[in-house]
């Protein structure tokens, strides 16, 4: 993930959460080791949507699926989640709002993490925000 490309990806996300009317959103992209690129939090998102945000990326990053998948997997084996969440030092929020970002190669380039409306909307600004930067 180049720093042009978590740019391209943190504006698509918030110019759609713009259009659609969504709360104020932080949206943080990472490098495929989890490394922060890009953080951007709107004005009157909540203190702690940029740690929301990134965990929701990091999860996805160290799971390999969304974080939706994240979610509904949680639900199902909530033990190894709780220990996962041990593992990781709390570094991983099961909600949706963090989705892998890949090239047109389906090589892994990274992982974007929005938080401040609900988890569906969050979603929604961040694949908006993928798809607006020419990257799947």
């Amino acid at each position: 993930m180049t720093l042009a490309q978590a740019e391209a990806v943190a504006a698509g996300t918030l110019r759609h959460a713009r259009a659609a009317g969504a709360a104020p959103l932080a949206v943080a992209v990472l490098d495929p080791g989890g490394h922060v690129v890009v953080v951007k939090r709107e004005d009157g998102a909540g203190i702690l949507r940029v740690e929301i945000a990134t965990a929701k990326a990091f999860g996805a990053l160290g799971m390999g699926m969304s974080s939706r998948e994240i979610a509904q997997r949680a639900e199902r084996q909530p033990t190894f989640f709780a220990s996962l969440a041990a593992v990781t030092g709390g570094r991983l929020a099961p909600a949706a709002g963090g989705v892998l970002v890949r090239d047109a190669d389906g090589s892994l380039l990274g992982a974007v993490g929005a938080s401040g409306d609900v988890s569906d909307v969050d979603e929604a600004c961040v694949l908006a925000g993928i798809a607006a930067a020419g990257l799947v």
